[in-house]
């Protein structure tokens, strides 16, 4: 007889009591529970003992992952994991007792259902109605860069969204960038955004005299680059030498370069605000500055009287 634990692999992970009864038979499930092969988090739920905790949840309470859990199976970045695993269960049915965990009801297509988390899509908004503004944009930047989800879709679901959150929602669908590549850097784009900073652009290219060098957030009417730098960034000496070759290069090429790190763009957000605005002053100052000096090369000499 084929173990049980393998039929519950070959059934994605778990099964009720009444499906392993008609392949397994009662006495062999209950030695397989009592040897560890199977668990069971809930009344008539069974799992493979290696399914993790956030789908053992939601097999007990017979949900779907969504939220920020749906988020941590697609594969796109969290500032932390949550606590408690958050599921949704469809509209047509009551909370059975199972681990703890967020609830949350909402009509689901069988796709859903099939697949055992909200689709790509539903968990972007879902998580823009209950995240941070920066937090939901990284999601929303990192969905959009794996391909299966673009803007237009995304804006056009923001839009038709209703109930909790949904100015949050509406508010990530329509400045979500596939062009971020990290989650700090969205976070920061995030924060320069909420204060009415909105002339920094993803990942930019920039010509420099060692050829073309690319910033994680620049604007290129201040030619001002933001980095945000995360705790890997320099790995290695030869790392940190290309790097520093690389700034070096960019401030030669006339941009002003500004790094901030986790704990600044985190911990200390006013701070990283105040630092950029002062940045775009001093760069239109400057500007002013340049256009007010007289055109050296249109100047004729002077006469002996004094005139031109």
């Amino acid at each position: 007889m084929t173990p049980v634990a393998e039929i519950l692999a070959q059934l994605g992970g778990w099964a009720t009591f009444g499906d392993l009864r008609k392949i397994t038979g009662r006495r062999a499930l209950a030695g397989a529970l009592a040897r560890g092969d199977v668990v069971r988090p809930a009344r008539g739920i069974y799992c493979h003992p290696q399914l993790a905790d956030d789908r053992s949840a939601a097999a007990a309470h017979t949900a779907v992952l969504s939220h920020t859990s749906a988020a941590l199976a697609w594969g796109l970045p969290l500032l932390v994991a949550p606590p408690k695993a958050h599921l949704t269960i469809p509209t047509n049915r009551n909370a059975r007792p199972g681990p703890p965990a967020v609830l949350h009801w909402a009509d689901l297509p069988a796709a859903d259902l099939r697949r055992g988390r909200t689709s790509l899509e539903r968990t972007v908004l879902d998580c823009a109605r209950i995240l941070p503004f920066g937090e939901a944009l990284a999601i929303a930047d990192a969905a959009l860069a794996t391909g299966r989800l673009t803007a237009e879709e995304l804006q056009a679901a923001a839009l038709r969204s209703r109930g909790r959150g949904r100015p949050n929602v509406v508010r990530v669908g329509s400045v979500a960038d596939r062009r971020s590549e990290s989650f700090l850097e969205s976070v920061l784009r995030g924060v320069l955004l909420s204060a009415g900073i909105e002339r920094f652009e993803p990942q930019v290219l920039v010509g420099t005299p060692g050829g073309r060098a690319r910033v994680d957030l620049g604007d290129q009417v201040g030619r001002i680059a933001l980095e945000a730098e995360g705790y890997e960034f320099h790995g290695t000496p030869a790392k940190f030498a290309d790097d520093c070759r690389r700034y070096d290069e960019l401030v030669s090429a006339g941009w002003l370069v500004l790094r901030f790190t986790y704990q600044h763009v985190l911990g200390d957000p006013d701070w990283v605000v105040d630092t950029v605005r002062s940045a775009i002053a001093q760069r239109a100052d400057e500007r002013v500055i340049v256009s007010r000096e007289p055109d050296q090369r249109s100047r004729r000499p002077l006469t002996r009287g004094g005139r031109w």
